[in-house]
């Protein structure tokens, strides 16, 4: 159950990840209250899946999430630009943190 809080909570990363940066400096209420909830939400989370993971495998698992959707996200839309050295990086990134789950 801790892996898959977890993993949602890496999802909730990038949701807030994504929303501080639409907010403009907080001055769009919208995304600066997504902002707000999905930080709480994806704090809350992390906060549980470290009662039973470790807390090195734990946070690099969340950051791993959330960084890669968040990037991948921005590709999407646009916001970014795609690239091959990109595209590989991210997938490193992914083997990371499905080895430290592996590895657990």
């Amino acid at each position: 159950m801790s892996w898959l809080i977890l993993v949602l909570s890496g999802v909730f990363e990038a949701v807030w990840a994504t929303a501080l940066g639409k907010s403009e400096g907080f001055t769009k209420l919208a995304p600066s209250v997504v902002f707000f909830v999905a930080l709480a939400i994806s704090m809350a989370g992390l906060a549980y899946a470290m009662r039973d993971l470790p807390v090195g495998t734990a946070y690099a698992v969340w950051v791993g999430i959330g960084a890669v959707l968040t990037v991948v996200y921005a590709m999407l839309t646009g916001e970014q630009p795609v690239s091959l050295i990109q595209a590989l990086c991210l997938v490193m990134i992914v083997g990371g943190v499905v080895g430290l789950k592996l590895a657990h």
